[in-house]
């Protein structure tokens, strides 16, 4: 690969595209009791992946005077001149039209306008304008990326189900406890470029305490596939294993004052719904087997 090439690959967030793919792609195998339609499946899987890389890239371009100054970020293309702001502007909206005219002419126009609602919440209302409003950015801001499994559910069934509704609750409370651990880590970045992320306006412990809440809110509602009958007792197993790992960072963080512990927090966090959903994938076709 060109190093052209690989700048813009790194615009498109290719680790956070593929968690996104990965429970939109869940989302349309739950969304039936067989294997969904395979135009829907790969037409689908690109076009939310192709948004979502069009919203990334829209994210670097918004953003990359902060970027600048923020340790995380500074090396990004952008801040380091290695592509200029039409080349990203082209770039992101091709990507966005590309996504949109496959979900319109292969998937439906309901999967078309959710993707599009949610790429816009993410690279215009969270990036423009709440990540730099309030505190409860990421809490108001995460509905757009609890988006994906609601829209591969509607790829394949173009309609939107209470049990996609609970894919999305997942994510949405996942989210808060996911970022506050890495903004504990990246407090001093946040505040250098005035980015009000809750350890910068409310303090660290202050914070701690709400990724403890958040987690426990988390717990109740991942119980919630079982409650419905959407999945059975293999999930429940599962995802208690997880909620207890999750409940022990959470814990530790409120004890220990070990300047790794939010990073692990973090990092713990993402395998975390990685394995859920996989957890939820395999309970789907375990009980198709059983019956």
């Amino acid at each position: 690969m060109s190093a052209t090439a690989r700048r813009y690959l790194e615009l498109c967030k290719p680790k956070v595209v593929l968690l996104i793919v990965f429970t939109a792609v869940v989302g349309m195998f739950l969304a039936v009791p067989g294997w969904p339609p395979f135009s829907a499946l790969l037409a689908g899987t690109a076009g939310i992946a192709l948004a979502a890389a069009s919203a990334a890239a829209i994210n670097h371009l918004l953003d990359q005077r902060i970027d600048a100054v923020m340790a995380r970020t500074r090396n990004r293309p952008l801040p380091r001149g290695q592509l200029g702001v039409n080349q990203v502007l082209v770039f992101a909206a091709a990507l966005g039209v590309l996504s949109m005219a496959l979900l319109i002419v292969w998937v439906n126009t309901l999967t078309a306008v959710l993707t599009f609602l949610s790429l816009i919440g993410y690279a215009i209302v969270y990036t423009v304008w709440l990540k730099r409003a309030t505190p409860q950015n990421i809490v108001i801001g995460g509905a757009a990326g609890a988006a994906p499994p609601v829209l591969g559910w509607t790829a394949v069934t173009g309609s939107v189900d209470h049990n996609a509704l609970i894919l999305f609750l997942i994510i949405y409370v996942w989210t808060p406890p996911h970022f506050w651990a890495l903004a504990i880590h990246r407090r001093q970045d946040y505040a250098a470029v005035d980015i009000p992320m809750l350890p910068v306006t409310h303090g660290v412990h202050f914070t701690r305490w709400h990724i403890f809440f958040y987690t426990i809110l988390l717990v109740l509602v991942t119980t919630l596939p079982y409650l419905t009958g959407m999945s059975s007792l293999l999930y429940l197993a599962g995802t208690t294993v997880l909620n207890l790992g999750f409940l022990w960072y959470a814990f530790r963080l409120l004890r220990e004052n070990d300047e790794r512990l939010p990073m692990q927090t973090f990092g713990y966090s993402i395998i975390y719904l990685m394995v859920l959903f996989a957890f939820l994938l395999t309970d789907h076709y375990l009980q198709m087997l059983l019956r």
